[in-house]
Protein backbone atom coordinates (compact mmCIF):
# COMPACT_ATOMS: atom_id res chain seq x y z
CA UNK A 1 0.00 0.00 0.00
CA UNK A 2 1.26 3.45 -0.76
CA UNK A 3 2.30 5.22 2.40
CA UNK A 4 1.38 8.89 2.71
CA UNK A 5 4.52 10.59 3.88
CA UNK A 6 5.65 14.17 3.61
CA UNK A 7 9.38 13.75 3.66
CA UNK A 8 12.18 16.28 3.48
CA UNK A 9 15.00 14.64 1.56
CA UNK A 10 18.69 15.42 1.21
CA UNK A 11 20.15 13.60 -1.80
CA UNK A 12 23.20 11.40 -1.35
CA UNK A 13 25.26 9.15 -3.61
CA UNK A 14 26.41 5.79 -2.29
CA UNK A 15 26.96 2.17 -3.25
CA UNK A 16 23.61 0.39 -3.22
CA UNK A 17 23.90 -3.38 -3.00
CA UNK A 18 21.30 -6.13 -3.23
CA UNK A 19 21.42 -8.86 -0.62
CA UNK A 20 22.10 -12.58 -0.45
CA UNK A 21 23.56 -14.02 -3.67
CA UNK A 22 22.08 -17.33 -4.80
CA UNK A 23 23.49 -20.06 -7.02
CA UNK A 24 22.37 -20.16 -10.63
CA UNK A 25 19.44 -22.53 -11.20
CA UNK A 26 18.08 -23.94 -14.49
CA UNK A 27 14.76 -22.11 -14.19
CA UNK A 28 16.42 -18.75 -13.54
CA UNK A 29 17.25 -16.86 -16.71
CA UNK A 30 20.05 -14.90 -15.04
CA UNK A 31 19.36 -12.14 -12.59
CA UNK A 32 19.58 -11.07 -8.99
CA UNK A 33 16.62 -12.16 -6.90
CA UNK A 34 15.04 -10.50 -3.89
CA UNK A 35 13.09 -13.20 -1.98
CA UNK A 36 10.01 -12.39 0.09
CA UNK A 37 9.29 -13.67 3.56
CA UNK A 38 6.15 -13.23 5.63
CA UNK A 39 5.70 -11.11 8.74
CA UNK A 40 2.77 -12.66 10.67
CA UNK A 41 3.01 -10.24 13.61
CA UNK A 42 2.56 -6.83 11.96
CA UNK A 43 -0.67 -5.15 13.02
CA UNK A 44 -2.34 -3.06 10.35
CA UNK A 45 -5.40 -0.95 9.76
CA UNK A 46 -7.05 -1.52 6.38
CA UNK A 47 -9.34 1.50 6.67
CA UNK A 48 -6.35 3.75 7.30
CA UNK A 49 -4.48 2.22 4.38
CA UNK A 50 -7.44 2.90 2.08
CA UNK A 51 -7.45 6.52 3.17
CA UNK A 52 -3.78 6.69 2.25
CA UNK A 53 -4.55 5.21 -1.17
CA UNK A 54 -7.11 7.98 -1.72
CA UNK A 55 -4.44 10.59 -1.17
CA UNK A 56 -1.93 8.84 -3.41
CA UNK A 57 -4.46 8.74 -6.25
CA UNK A 58 -6.92 11.59 -5.57
CA UNK A 59 -9.58 10.24 -7.98
CA UNK A 60 -10.03 6.94 -6.16
CA UNK A 61 -12.59 8.06 -3.58
CA UNK A 62 -12.56 4.84 -1.58
CA UNK A 63 -14.39 5.75 1.60
CA UNK A 64 -12.95 4.58 4.84
CA UNK A 65 -13.54 4.42 8.43
CA UNK A 66 23.77 -12.20 -11.80
CA UNK A 67 21.92 -13.96 -9.13
CA UNK A 68 21.20 -12.45 -5.79
CA UNK A 69 18.00 -13.13 -3.90
CA UNK A 70 16.57 -10.54 -1.53
CA UNK A 71 13.79 -12.01 0.66
CA UNK A 72 10.43 -10.21 0.77
CA UNK A 73 8.15 -10.10 3.75
CA UNK A 74 4.40 -10.40 3.15
CA UNK A 75 2.63 -8.15 5.63
CA UNK A 76 -0.63 -9.90 6.52
CA UNK A 77 -3.11 -9.93 4.84
CA UNK A 78 -1.01 -9.36 1.69
CA UNK A 79 -1.09 -5.69 2.61
CA UNK A 80 2.38 -4.88 1.30
CA UNK A 81 5.66 -6.68 0.55
CA UNK A 82 9.12 -5.50 1.49
CA UNK A 83 12.70 -6.77 1.27
CA UNK A 84 16.03 -5.98 2.88
CA UNK A 85 18.85 -4.37 0.91
CA UNK A 86 22.39 -3.52 1.99
CA UNK A 87 23.41 0.11 1.61
CA UNK A 88 26.90 1.63 1.72
CA UNK A 89 30.26 0.33 3.00
CA UNK A 90 30.21 -1.31 5.45
CA UNK A 91 26.71 -2.46 4.60
CA UNK A 92 23.76 -1.12 6.54
CA UNK A 93 20.55 -3.12 6.19
CA UNK A 94 17.44 -1.21 5.18
CA UNK A 95 13.93 -2.63 4.65
CA UNK A 96 12.32 -1.22 1.51
CA UNK A 97 8.97 -1.49 -0.22
CA UNK A 98 9.75 -2.15 -3.91
CA UNK A 99 7.39 0.06 -5.85
CA UNK A 100 6.77 0.12 -9.62
CA UNK A 101 4.39 3.05 -9.03
CA UNK A 102 7.18 5.47 -8.10
CA UNK A 103 10.82 6.09 -9.03
CA UNK A 104 12.57 7.57 -5.99
CA UNK A 105 14.65 5.55 -3.56
CA UNK A 106 14.61 6.94 -0.06
CA UNK A 107 14.78 5.96 3.60
CA UNK A 108 15.42 7.72 6.91
CA UNK A 109 18.67 9.42 7.82
CA UNK A 110 20.18 8.92 11.25
CA UNK A 111 19.66 12.65 11.71
CA UNK A 112 15.89 12.19 11.56
CA UNK A 113 14.41 12.09 15.06
CA UNK A 114 10.67 12.26 14.38
CA UNK A 115 8.49 9.59 15.94
CA UNK A 116 8.06 7.85 12.57
CA UNK A 117 11.81 7.81 11.89
CA UNK A 118 12.53 6.39 15.33
CA UNK A 119 10.40 3.35 14.43
CA UNK A 120 12.65 2.45 11.49
CA UNK A 121 16.22 1.56 10.60
CA UNK A 122 18.03 4.79 9.75
CA UNK A 123 21.05 5.17 7.47
CA UNK A 124 24.13 6.64 9.13
CA UNK A 125 26.05 8.41 6.38
CA UNK A 126 28.96 9.15 8.73
CA UNK A 127 29.61 5.41 9.01
CA UNK A 128 29.72 4.80 5.25
CA UNK A 129 32.99 5.12 3.33
CA UNK A 130 31.10 5.20 0.00
CA UNK A 131 28.72 7.98 0.93
CA UNK A 132 29.09 11.24 -0.96
CA UNK A 133 26.86 14.16 -0.14
CA UNK A 134 24.90 15.61 -3.03
CA UNK A 135 23.35 18.50 -1.16
CA UNK A 136 20.15 18.99 -3.13
CA UNK A 137 16.99 19.07 -1.04
CA UNK A 138 13.41 18.34 -1.95
CA UNK A 139 10.21 17.04 -0.45
CA UNK A 140 8.11 14.13 -1.63
CA UNK A 141 4.48 13.45 -0.87
CA UNK A 142 2.70 10.19 -1.61
CA UNK A 143 -0.93 11.02 -2.30
CA UNK A 144 -1.96 8.00 -0.40
CA UNK A 145 24.21 -10.11 -16.01
CA UNK A 146 24.19 -13.24 -13.87
CA UNK A 147 27.08 -13.57 -11.41
CA UNK A 148 27.65 -15.08 -8.02
CA UNK A 149 27.53 -11.71 -6.30
CA UNK A 150 24.77 -9.22 -5.68
CA UNK A 151 24.20 -6.12 -7.77
CA UNK A 152 26.35 -3.17 -6.75
CA UNK A 153 25.25 0.15 -8.15
CA UNK A 154 26.31 3.64 -7.28
CA UNK A 155 23.01 5.35 -6.73
CA UNK A 156 21.60 8.74 -5.80
CA UNK A 157 19.07 8.24 -3.04
CA UNK A 158 17.07 10.39 -0.66
CA UNK A 159 17.79 10.51 3.04
CA UNK A 160 14.71 11.56 4.99
CA UNK A 161 15.35 14.18 7.64
CA UNK A 162 11.66 14.32 8.58
CA UNK A 163 8.71 11.98 8.11
CA UNK A 164 5.00 12.46 8.70
CA UNK A 165 3.39 10.34 11.39
CA UNK A 166 1.49 8.20 8.86
CA UNK A 167 4.72 6.55 7.73
CA UNK A 168 5.24 5.19 11.23
CA UNK A 169 2.63 2.48 10.62
CA UNK A 170 4.70 0.87 7.84
CA UNK A 171 7.09 -1.96 8.75
CA UNK A 172 9.30 -0.94 5.80
CA UNK A 173 11.95 1.71 6.39
CA UNK A 174 11.61 3.34 2.97
CA UNK A 175 10.68 3.04 -0.66
CA UNK A 176 12.63 1.56 -3.59
CA UNK A 177 11.09 3.05 -6.73
CA UNK A 178 11.15 0.96 -9.92
CA UNK A 179 9.32 3.37 -12.22
CA UNK A 180 10.86 5.46 -15.02
CA UNK A 181 13.04 8.51 -14.45
CA UNK A 182 10.36 10.83 -15.83
CA UNK A 183 8.61 10.72 -12.44
CA UNK A 184 11.72 11.18 -10.28
CA UNK A 185 11.21 13.95 -7.73
CA UNK A 186 14.46 15.66 -8.77
CA UNK A 187 15.11 16.19 -12.46
CA UNK A 188 18.24 14.48 -13.77
CA UNK A 189 18.43 11.77 -11.11
CA UNK A 190 18.77 8.32 -12.68
CA UNK A 191 16.80 5.37 -11.37
CA UNK A 192 18.39 2.23 -9.95
CA UNK A 193 17.48 0.32 -13.13
CA UNK A 194 18.99 3.05 -15.34
CA UNK A 195 22.26 2.90 -13.38
CA UNK A 196 22.33 -0.91 -13.14
CA UNK A 197 21.88 -1.23 -16.91
CA UNK A 198 24.48 1.43 -17.66
CA UNK A 199 26.96 -0.39 -15.39
CA UNK A 200 26.31 -3.71 -17.13
CA UNK A 201 25.18 -5.21 -13.83
CA UNK A 202 22.09 -6.91 -15.25
CA UNK A 203 22.02 -9.86 -17.67
CA UNK A 204 18.69 -8.54 -18.92
CA UNK A 205 17.06 -5.14 -18.41
CA UNK A 206 14.21 -6.64 -16.39
CA UNK A 207 12.79 -6.91 -12.90
CA UNK A 208 10.57 -9.97 -12.39
CA UNK A 209 8.07 -10.08 -9.57
CA UNK A 210 6.49 -12.97 -7.68
CA UNK A 211 4.24 -11.90 -4.83
CA UNK A 212 2.94 -14.85 -2.76
CA UNK A 213 -0.58 -14.65 -1.35
CA UNK A 214 -1.48 -16.06 2.03
CA UNK A 215 -4.29 -18.03 0.38
CA UNK A 216 -2.09 -19.91 -2.10
CA UNK A 217 1.43 -19.81 -0.66
CA UNK A 218 0.99 -18.87 3.00
CA UNK A 219 2.80 -15.68 2.09
CA UNK A 220 6.11 -17.51 1.60
CA UNK A 221 8.71 -17.66 -1.19
CA UNK A 222 8.13 -14.33 -2.92
CA UNK A 223 10.92 -12.53 -4.73
CA UNK A 224 12.03 -9.65 -6.87
CA UNK A 225 14.48 -10.97 -9.47
CA UNK A 226 16.71 -8.24 -10.90
CA UNK A 227 18.08 -9.00 -14.37
CA UNK A 228 16.38 -12.35 -14.89
CA UNK A 229 13.17 -14.36 -15.18
CA UNK A 230 12.23 -17.29 -12.94
CA UNK A 231 10.31 -19.66 -15.24
CA UNK A 232 9.39 -21.94 -12.33
CA UNK A 233 7.02 -19.30 -11.02
CA UNK A 234 4.57 -19.21 -13.93
CA UNK A 235 2.70 -21.46 -16.34
CA UNK A 236 2.50 -21.16 -20.13
CA UNK A 237 4.28 -18.30 -21.89
CA UNK A 238 4.72 -14.69 -20.95
CA UNK A 239 2.53 -12.25 -22.87
CA UNK A 240 4.36 -8.96 -23.32
CA UNK A 241 2.08 -5.94 -23.03
CA UNK A 242 3.61 -2.73 -24.48
CA UNK A 243 4.08 0.25 -22.20
CA UNK A 244 2.04 3.11 -23.63
CA UNK A 245 3.57 5.88 -21.53
CA UNK A 246 6.77 5.88 -19.49
CA UNK A 247 6.55 7.17 -15.94
CA UNK A 248 4.44 4.60 -14.23
CA UNK A 249 4.37 1.20 -15.99
CA UNK A 250 1.32 2.19 -18.04
CA UNK A 251 -0.41 -0.23 -20.41
CA UNK A 252 -3.72 -0.64 -22.29
CA UNK A 253 -6.35 -2.79 -20.61
CA UNK A 254 -8.61 -3.83 -23.46
CA UNK A 255 -11.45 -5.35 -21.45
CA UNK A 256 -12.54 -6.44 -18.01
CA UNK A 257 -14.54 -9.63 -17.64
CA UNK A 258 -16.32 -11.84 -15.15
CA UNK A 259 -15.98 -15.64 -15.44
CA UNK A 260 -15.46 -15.52 -19.20
CA UNK A 261 -18.06 -12.84 -19.98
CA UNK A 262 -16.99 -9.45 -21.27
CA UNK A 263 -18.08 -6.47 -19.19
CA UNK A 264 -17.41 -4.01 -22.00
CA UNK A 265 -15.00 -1.98 -19.89
CA UNK A 266 -11.53 -0.78 -20.94
CA UNK A 267 -8.98 1.81 -19.89
CA UNK A 268 -5.36 2.77 -19.67
CA UNK A 269 -3.90 1.34 -16.50
CA UNK A 270 -0.75 0.75 -14.51
CA UNK A 271 0.72 -2.37 -12.89
CA UNK A 272 1.73 -1.13 -9.46
CA UNK A 273 3.49 -3.30 -6.87
CA UNK A 274 3.14 -0.51 -4.32
CA UNK A 275 -0.67 -0.54 -4.26
CA UNK A 276 -2.50 -3.29 -2.39
CA UNK A 277 -5.81 -3.43 -4.24
CA UNK A 278 -7.14 -3.31 -7.80
CA UNK A 279 -8.64 0.13 -8.35
CA UNK A 280 -10.81 0.69 -11.44
CA UNK A 281 -13.22 3.22 -12.85
CA UNK A 282 -16.61 3.42 -11.15
CA UNK A 283 -18.47 1.75 -14.03
CA UNK A 284 -16.03 -1.16 -14.18
CA UNK A 285 -16.15 -1.70 -10.42
CA UNK A 286 -19.95 -1.62 -10.54
CA UNK A 287 -20.07 -4.09 -13.45
CA UNK A 288 -17.86 -6.56 -11.57
CA UNK A 289 -19.73 -6.37 -8.29
CA UNK A 290 -23.11 -6.68 -10.05
CA UNK A 291 -22.13 -10.32 -10.60
CA UNK A 292 -21.41 -11.02 -6.92
CA UNK A 293 -24.40 -11.84 -4.74
CA UNK A 294 -24.44 -9.63 -1.67
CA UNK A 295 -21.84 -7.12 -2.91
CA UNK A 296 -22.62 -3.53 -1.94
CA UNK A 297 -20.99 -0.15 -2.28
CA UNK A 298 -20.88 0.75 1.39
CA UNK A 299 -20.79 4.50 2.13
CA UNK A 300 -18.18 3.99 4.85
CA UNK A 301 -16.04 1.19 3.45
CA UNK A 302 -16.29 1.32 -0.34
CA UNK A 303 -17.11 -1.93 -2.12
CA UNK A 304 -17.67 -4.85 0.23
CA UNK A 305 -18.43 -8.50 -0.55
CA UNK A 306 -19.61 -11.42 1.60
CA UNK A 307 -16.56 -12.99 3.23
CA UNK A 308 -17.90 -16.35 2.03
CA UNK A 309 -16.60 -15.60 -1.46
CA UNK A 310 -13.16 -16.44 -0.03
CA UNK A 311 -14.13 -20.07 -0.76
CA UNK A 312 -14.94 -19.37 -4.43
CA UNK A 313 -11.96 -20.28 -6.58
CA UNK A 314 -14.02 -21.11 -9.70
CA UNK A 315 -15.43 -17.71 -10.58
CA UNK A 316 -13.01 -14.96 -11.47
CA UNK A 317 -12.46 -11.41 -12.63
CA UNK A 318 -10.28 -11.06 -15.72
CA UNK A 319 -8.37 -8.35 -17.54
CA UNK A 320 -7.60 -8.60 -21.26
CA UNK A 321 -4.27 -7.26 -22.48
CA UNK A 322 -2.49 -7.91 -25.80
CA UNK A 323 -4.89 -10.72 -26.68
CA UNK A 324 -4.61 -12.64 -23.41
CA UNK A 325 -6.89 -12.81 -20.37
CA UNK A 326 -5.35 -12.66 -16.89
CA UNK A 327 -7.47 -13.87 -14.00
CA UNK A 328 -8.05 -12.97 -10.38
CA UNK A 329 -10.12 -15.61 -8.53
CA UNK A 330 -13.15 -14.33 -6.68
CA UNK A 331 -11.58 -15.72 -3.51
CA UNK A 332 -9.08 -12.84 -3.57
CA UNK A 333 -11.84 -10.27 -3.66
CA UNK A 334 -12.65 -11.10 -0.03
CA UNK A 335 -9.68 -9.03 1.04
CA UNK A 336 -10.26 -8.62 4.77
CA UNK A 337 -13.13 -8.99 7.23
CA UNK A 338 -14.71 -5.70 8.29
CA UNK A 339 -14.88 -7.22 11.79
CA UNK A 340 -18.21 -5.53 12.45
CA UNK A 341 -20.31 -8.69 12.68
CA UNK A 342 -21.79 -8.23 9.19
CA UNK A 343 -19.94 -11.14 7.61
CA UNK A 344 -18.69 -8.73 4.95
CA UNK A 345 -15.15 -8.14 3.74
CA UNK A 346 -13.40 -5.24 2.07
CA UNK A 347 -13.39 -6.01 -1.64
CA UNK A 348 -10.07 -6.43 -3.42
CA UNK A 349 -11.54 -4.37 -6.27
CA UNK A 350 -12.51 -0.76 -5.68
CA UNK A 351 -13.75 2.09 -7.88
CA UNK A 352 -12.97 5.76 -8.34
CA UNK A 353 -9.96 5.54 -10.66
CA UNK A 354 -11.75 6.60 -13.82
CA UNK A 355 -8.76 7.78 -15.86
CA UNK A 356 -6.02 5.29 -15.05
CA UNK A 357 -6.86 1.90 -13.57
CA UNK A 358 -4.45 0.41 -11.02
CA UNK A 359 -3.64 -3.31 -11.10
CA UNK A 360 -2.12 -3.65 -7.65
CA UNK A 361 -1.04 -6.61 -5.54
CA UNK A 362 -4.43 -8.37 -5.73
CA UNK A 363 -3.68 -8.77 -9.45
CA UNK A 364 0.09 -9.36 -9.17
CA UNK A 365 -0.21 -12.11 -6.54
CA UNK A 366 -2.09 -14.14 -9.19
CA UNK A 367 0.10 -13.26 -12.18
CA UNK A 368 3.89 -13.31 -12.60
CA UNK A 369 5.02 -9.91 -13.90
CA UNK A 370 8.25 -9.08 -15.74
CA UNK A 371 8.96 -5.35 -16.01
CA UNK A 372 11.14 -5.10 -19.12
CA UNK A 373 12.94 -1.77 -19.60
CA UNK A 374 14.18 -2.25 -23.17
CA UNK A 375 14.11 0.42 -25.88
CA UNK A 376 10.42 -0.54 -26.24
CA UNK A 377 9.38 -1.20 -22.65
CA UNK A 378 6.75 -3.80 -21.85
CA UNK A 379 5.39 -5.93 -19.04
CA UNK A 380 5.49 -9.71 -19.48
CA UNK A 381 2.59 -11.40 -17.71
CA UNK A 382 1.69 -15.04 -17.14
CA UNK A 383 -0.47 -16.93 -14.60
CA UNK A 384 1.36 -18.10 -11.51
CA UNK A 385 2.37 -21.77 -11.39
Amino acid sequence: MKIIALVTLAAAVLAFTSASPIARRPHLEGGHSVPLTRNPHFKHNTRAQMVKLNKRYPGVNILAGSSGKVPLTDVSPDLEYYGTVAVGTPAQNIKVDFDTGSSDIWFPSSTCTTTACNKHNRFNSASSSTYQKDGRKWSISYGDGSTASGIKVRQTIGLATAESSQFGSSPADGLFGLGFDTIESVSGVKTFLDNAMAAGALAQPVVSVFLPSERRFNGHGGEYLFGGINSSKYTGSLTYVPVTQEGYWQISIDDAGYSGQSLGQSSQGIVDTGTTLIVLGDDAAQAIHNNIDGATNDPNNGWVVPCSVAQDTENYVSFSMSGADFKVPLADLAYEDLSDGSGNCFSGVQGGQNDLWILGDVFIKNNYCVFSQTSSPSIGIAPLA
